[in-house]
């Protein structure tokens, strides 16, 4: 198994440092409903973690909640809610939405502000081991005493220093230098620490959990690529100064970023579409294709086309499954090992969804030819449904539940198919074309094969 670390800039071997895969992604801070950025990332996380312990790991999977953050503070004020009320609603609101994309929940999810003791343990030690220098009732880190900051980013600290200053009131030594804890402003959220009331800054929180919860060194640290800069950067900064400089995390992965016309898809921007939107258009299966159709650390572009397309590659899965097998199995059984083994070698390059999605489409396509040939399918639906539920996260049964039609409009859909046939063989063509548009519009497809017509119902 290879992947890529943002680190190294290379793919490197997987060797984790023990029995048990220890890995962190960063959750999300909870000011506003979650969006199709969010989904893609967890989508992928997910993936990961389910493809790790497919290949028989332990994983010890922890994702946090950013509880308390200037966003949550300003909207609650908006709103006329406490901060505490704002972040319970959304992370409800996440919650759910992970759910419903069958997202497994993490081993640990801590909350920021539950988590305040342990991070007042590492801002101290990195205090007294010269890290970092309190002003004002704000600590700051000290960037220059990190001997390689910038690596995970692969800048120098002159380079980050182009168009960085000093705000008016901070007295950092350097412009670089980060806050680690926040001096009290007057109505805000604060807690009791060595330096004076305050609250802690935004990249201290994911050292000091994943410190707490999974040790000094970790395997593989998950995130969007925005996140490199300045987060994980920061978060490497203060967690190997913390622990002597022990290496924070093995490997890196960061995820491209949803694009919508040309930006990235953010709260900030306002150019979102939720998740709980996109589940109700499109449904849980067909996000997760459209995001597994794209590498993991590519841009993904969205457009409704693209996203109708994943739909109609659920259709072309859950026609496979649904399919009787023939009496009498006149062919030989579709031999489904090659395309088992295909899958975890695509999987084991660096998570290389798309190219193990296809091998997925080419089974049903070869399960449907030897289907109509008569020949037993039952391995290659087993080794379909296995890969595409136990690696991929795809529901498929539910969605095939939703196909079933009540009674009448079954009766209803057969004579109109039969009347297509008797159209088809008399050559009115364009008659038949009319049936076909009126029972799409009924939200039912058609597929032709050499034993005859087969119809389904749109999920």
């Amino acid at each position: 198994m290879k992947i890529f670390s943002t680190l190294s800039g290379q793919k490197e071997e997987f060797l984790p440092s023990g029995k048990e895969v220890k890995m962190y992604v960063c959750g999300v801070t909870p000011y506003d409903e979650a969006h199709l950025g969010h989904a893609m990332s967890y989508i992928i996380f997910d993936v990961i973690r389910r493809y790790l312990k497919f290949r028989g790991y332990k994983v010890k999977y922890v994702q946090n909640f950013t509880d308390i953050d200037d966003k949550i503070i300003n909207r609650a004020k908006v709103r006329g809610l406490s901060a505490r009320e704002l972040a319970d609603k959304y992370i409800a609101s996440f919650k759910e939405d992970m759910r419903s994309l069958n997202i497994m929940p993490p081993d640990v999810s801590p909350y920021a502000t539950q988590e305040i003791p342990k991070m007042l343990e590492v801002i101290q030690g990195l205090i007294d081991k010269g890290f970092a220098y309190a002003v004002n009732g704000n600590v700051y880190f000290r960037v220059r005493n990190a001997p390689d900051y910038g690596k995970l980013s692969h800048r120098s600290l002159d380079a980050m220093m182009a168009g960085a200053r000093i705000e008016p009131g901070e007295a950092k030594e350097h412009p670089m230098d980060f806050v680690l804890w926040k001096a009290a402003k007057p109505g805000e959220p604060s807690w009791t620490s060595p330096w004076g009331e305050g609250r802690p800054g935004w990249h201290i929180e994911c050292s000091a959990m994943s410190l707490r919860y999974l040790g000094e060194s970790i395997d593989i640290h998950g995130g969007g690529q925005d996140l490199i800069f300045p987060h994980h950067e920061n978060e490497i900064a203060q967690s190997e100064g913390f622990t002597g400089l022990k290496p924070f995390a093995k490997y890196w992965l960061h995820n491209g970023l949803v694009q919508l016309s040309g930006e990235k898809m953010s709260k900030s921007l306002g150019n979102l579409i939720t998740i709980k939107e996109a589940l109700a258009k499109y449904g849980a299966d067909a996000l997760r294709i459209f995001v597994l159709s794209s590498h993991y650390r590519s841009p993904l572009t969205y457009a409704e086309e693209v996203v109708e397309a994943a739909k109609g590659g659920v259709e072309r899965l859950l026609r496979v499954i649904s399919r009787e097998e023939p009496e009498g199995g006149q062919g030989k059984a579709l031999d489904a090992r090659p395309y088992y083994d295909k899958f975890t070698e695509a999987m084991d390059d660096d998570f290389n969804a798309p190219q193990a999605l296809a091998v997925l489409f080419d089974l049903a396509r070869e399960a449907n030819q030897a289907a109509d040939a008569g020949a037993s399918i039952s391995d290659a639906k087993e080794v379909l449904l296995s890969l595409a539920r136990e690696v991929l996260g795809l529901k498929l049964e539910e969605a095939a539940a939703s196909r079933e039609v009540d009674p009448q409009t079954e009766a209803l859909v057969k004579n109109l198919v039969e009347e297509r046939r008797r159209l088809r063989q008399a050559k009115k063509f364009q008659q038949a074309d009319e049936i076909r548009k009126k029972l799409d519009e009924m939200g039912i497809t058609l597929e032709d094969t050499p034993k005859g017509t087969v119809w389904k119902q749109k999920h």
